[in-house]
């Protein structure tokens, strides 16, 4: 990599980590539909005008149904759900679960057809990366402590990764060659919109704390609006399928924030999950031969939230 592109490497390894330790802090001071608002309209509110300046938004029309359901499983949904979770969880656990999604992008195209012969260690790296995601679940779901908010939150995190594998698909089968900042724009636009009449209702009866604040508008300002800017340029210097690698350090980062910044404990058991699911990935999303990369547009929007670009983009 060029100077630059080792530059936007490292921020986007750094701000699509903290997401979970800022989740963390924001919903011990505000409901859940007050936060996911608020991190939607900031974000929507620096992109907007960069679309319009662009004129990319007539690009949008032809596939606004596709954008709508895009939204819904990449946003509307997982950023809700991942948020009430942690509630209950510790941010670096979150993080590590949420490690699954290359795992689960290779079984959802296994099971929709991609066109293409999965081989033996692409099977094997499925296998490994299943093992690992139970190994790190299972005792909170199944063992002899699951049960009440824990076992349900982890639960939720594993409806959060279905998602943020999903969205990939959509947009590499159906928003090909979509202008990256106005296909962010338009989701995050429609995320405000579904969000506000609830948020409304659940509006906090007090001003939160400047701790609380200052995690909100870092999700707003830096882990959405800033990081996709800086994600579509590193896509750009780079190229996709180097600029994937943040796929597999972003959870590590994750961890690293939630032991240094509020204490959270990290098991061996844990650490051991994570490398499993990362063996995993790494094996299950080796590109085939005869596989079609999509445009990179298309790369950058499927890369919402989670810093993890669609199984396409990675060799």
């Amino acid at each position: 990599m060029s100077r630059r592109g080792l530059v936007l490497f490292a921020a986007m390894s750094v701000i699509w980590g903290m997401p979970y330790l800022l989740i963390k802090i924001a919903v011990g001071g505000v409901p859940v539909p007050v936060l996911v608002l608020a991190r939607v309209a900031i974000g929507a509110a620096l992109l907007l005008p960069i679309a319009l300046r662009r004129g990319q938004f007539a690009a949008l029309k032809p596939v606004w149904g596709w954008v709508a359901l895009f939204a819904c499983v990449e946003i509307i949904i997982p950023w809700f759900v991942l948020s009430e979770a942690e509630r209950h969880l510790a941010s670096s656990l979150t993080g590590l679960l949420v490690a699954s999604v290359p795992v689960i992008v290779a079984l959802l195209s296994l099971l929709i057809g991609s066109g293409e012969r999965l081989s033996v260690v692409r099977w094997a790296g499925l296998l490994v990366g299943l093992a690992g995601v139970a190994l790190l679940a299972g005792p909170d779901l199944f063992g002899s402590g699951a049960g009440g908010g824990v076992a349900v939150a982890v639960g939720e995190v594993l409806v959060v990764a279905v998602c943020y594998a999903t969205g990939p698909l959509i947009a590499a089968s159906k928003l090909s060659g979509v202008p990256s900042v106005a296909m962010t724009a338009a989701s995050l636009s429609l995320a405000a919109i579904a969000y506000a009449p609830l948020a409304i209702l659940d509006w906090p009866a007090a001003i939160p704390s400047a701790e609380v604040l200052a995690s909100i508008a870092g999700l707003g300002l830096v882990c959405t609006a800033l990081a996709f800017l800086l994600f579509f340029a590193l896509i750009g210097e780079v190229g996709p399928a180097r600029a994937s690698v943040i796929t597999y350090i972003n959870p590590a980062i994750a961890v690293t924030l939630g032991v240094a910044v509020l204490g959270e404990r990290v098991t061996a058991l844990m650490l051991v999950a994570f490398g499993t699911i990362l063996a995993g990935s790494v094996l299950a999303t080796r590109r085939g031969s005869q596989r079609r990369r999509p445009a990179e547009p298309a790369l950058a929007a499927a890369a919402l939230v989670t810093g993890a670009p669609p199984l396409e983009s990675r060799k």
